[in-house]
């Protein structure tokens, strides 16, 4: 067998379990719309109707420049997801942080504002009327 033809069995194989899958968990049609996609009706929470679409695909790699291809590696592939999910949250923090910091930087300066204006108007009036 040639190895488009491997994958294809690969993949049918993929889909027919799918589409088992979702009929009896969703109890609803699988339709296929291409012959690597499936698709199914779903509600959300407001009882719209909506299609989600799922797709298998059988990766070879990207191509080597020589007329060959560089073999997929999926294992590399979840540790790069995972290393870029990881790098997003860390972001995600630190400007969760620097925002905190800056609010709190905000309130500090108000506060250091009232206490100046209330020492100026309390304080002057009663250094300009002391000897009154």
């Amino acid at each position: 067998m040639s190895k488009a033809s491997l994958e294809t069995a690969i993949r049918n194989d993929i889909l027919a379990a799918i589409t088992d899958l979702l009929t009896k968990k969703f109890d609803t049609d699988v339709m296929p719309v291409s012959a690597s996609e499936l698709t199914i009706p779903v509600l959300d929470a407001e009882g719209n109707e909506k299609f989600a679409l799922v797709k298998v695909s059988i990766p070879r790699g990207a191509r080597d420049g020589n007329g060959g291809y560089t073999a997929y590696d999926g294992y590399a592939a979840a540790e790069d997801y995972k290393a870029e999910l990881a790098d997003k949250a860390a972001k995600k923090a630190a400007s969760a942080e620097k925002k905190a910091n800056s609010e709190k930087e905000k309130e500090r300066r108000a506060a250091a504002r009232k206490t100046v204006k209330k020492l100026n108007t309390d304080g002057l009036d009663k250094m300009i009327h002391e000897g009154e």
